[in-house]
C-alpha cells in the first residue's frame, strides 16, 4: 500500500473523553439503545464547531459540557428514540436525522447510503474523502462474525479517522467516550447477510442563505 499515511478529525471533550457515553444517560432507553442518536449529536456538534453550521446544535461547540449534551440527547430523541430493533437501517437513520435537519432549517444539508453489500473500495474512499473533507462517517455495524467486534454489534458508532499501514486500512472509531482502531477490510466482512453501512455527509454552498428559516 505504500508509505503509511495517517488523518485524525479534532473531535469534542467532555470530562476529558471524547463525544460522550450512552451508558451516562439516566433514561434506560437511551442508555441502552441511544447509540444511533449519540452518532448525530456528535456529528452535529462537529458540523456546527468545524464547519460554521450553528442551527445544528443549539449550544456552544467550542465548549461542549454534559450538561448542554443531556439536553441536546433529548432533543436529538424524537427522532432517533430506540425502536425494538434500534435504528437498524440506513435508511431510518437518514430519514429521522434529515427530519431533524428540516425543522431546523438545515434543508441544505444531505446523507447518502453506502450499504454494507458494497465493495470495501468504496467503502474505503468514502472515508478517506470525508475525512479530508472534515467530515465525520456514521458506521451501522449489525451482526459480525469476528469476537473482536462483539461490543459493536448492532451499533452504532463515527469514524473519525483513518491511517494507511503497510498491512491494510485502519479506522477510527469513536464510541462510548473512547477511540478504537479496526482493520477496515477486517470490520467490513461480517459474514452475514444483514449488514450495515455506512453514511456520507454533504451540504449546500448556499447554507447560509437557509438560516433565516430556523425556527
Amino acid at each position: 500500500m505504500g508509505a503509511e499515511v495517517k488523518k485524525e478529525l479534532k473531535y469534542f471533550y467532555i470530562d476529558g473523553r471524547p463525544g460522550w457515553d450512552q451508558e451516562r444517560f439516566e433514561d434506560p432507553d437511551m442508555n441502552g439503545g441511544g447509540c444511533a442518536a449519540v452518532t448525530a449529536c456528535d456529528l452535529c456538534i462537529c458540523l456546527a464547531r468545524d464547519k460554521g453550521l450553528g442551527e445544528l446544535y443549539p449550544f456552544d461547540p467550542f465548549n461542549v459540557t454534559a450538561k448542554d449534551y443531556v439536553a441536546f440527547s433529548k432533543i436529538m430523541r424524537p427522532y432517533l428514540y430506540p425502536r425494538s430493533r434500534g435504528i437498524d437501517t440506513l435508511g431510518l437513520y437518514l430519514a429521522e436525522l434529515s427530519a431533524y435537519w428540516s425543522d431546523r432549517g438545515a434543508r441544505y444539508m444531505k446523507g447518502e447510503e453506502l450499504p454494507g453489500e458494497s465493495d470495501v473500495r468504496e467503502a474505503r474512499e468514502l472515508i478517506v474523502s470525508q475525512i479530508e473533507k472534515g467530515i465525520l462517517v456514521p458506521c451501522l455495524l449489525l451482526k459480525h462474525k469476528d469476537p473482536v467486534f462483539d461490543d459493536f454489534e448492532w451499533h452504532w458508532f463515527n469514524i473519525s479517522g483513518y491511517e494507511m499501514r503497510e498491512d491494510g486500512f485502519y479506522i477510527e472509531a469513536v464510541t462510548y467516550a473512547d477511540t478504537h482502531w479496526f482493520s477496515l477490510e477486517r470490520l467490513w466482512d461480517t459474514g452475514y447477510e444483514e449488514k450495515g453501512g455506512l453514511v456520507k455527509i454533504s451540504f449546500g454552498e448556499n447554507r447560509a442563505n437557509n438560516r433565516n428559516e430556523i425556527p
